[in-house]
């Protein structure tokens, strides 16, 4: 029947696409991670809120936003004697300024020192909302 429009056929919906596909590390320059650790709890908002002042623990490490927190324990267990412990535990938090300015610092997901697949080891820096600019602390219990 010519000049009569057939409704378009349908087929199945694309599959969804990830939130959060893996970055191609080879083309994508990594982000500067301004990395902060403590023994046996978290820095507070105070020790923040100077810019310039910030802690004297710090590691800076070159990484990517799909980096998981397995991969971080990994890297901090290197430059922190007491991350390289059997039965430390890291918890992982985001610092970054509120709308006001003042730094927060926001608990984010925790691992053991030798992965046991359990806690949040696979969980990347994407998925946990960070975003470039924001520092990480790690508090090693």
């Amino acid at each position: 029947m010519a000049g009569v429009a057939q409704p378009p056929k349908r087929g199945l919906p694309p599959p969804p696409r990830p939130r959060f596909g893996p970055v191609d590390r080879e083309k994508t320059c990594p982000l500067l991670l301004r990395v902060f650790t403590k023994a046996g709890s978290h820095h507070v908002n105070d020790d923040f809120a100077v810019r310039g002042k910030e802690p004297k623990d710090e590691v800076q490490i070159y990484t990517w936003k799909d980096a998981s927190l397995r991969e971080l324990t990994d890297l901090v267990k290197e430059v922190a004697p007491a991350a390289r412990r059997r039965n430390a535990k890291l918890s992982f938090a985001f610092v970054y300024p509120d709308k006001r300015g003042r730094f927060v610092v926001r608990e984010v997901g925790q691992t053991f020192s030798f992965g046991n697949r359990r806690l949040d080891d696979g969980k990347t820096l994407a998925e946990l909302g960070f975003e470039i600019g924001d520092y990480l602390d790690v508090a090693i219990m």
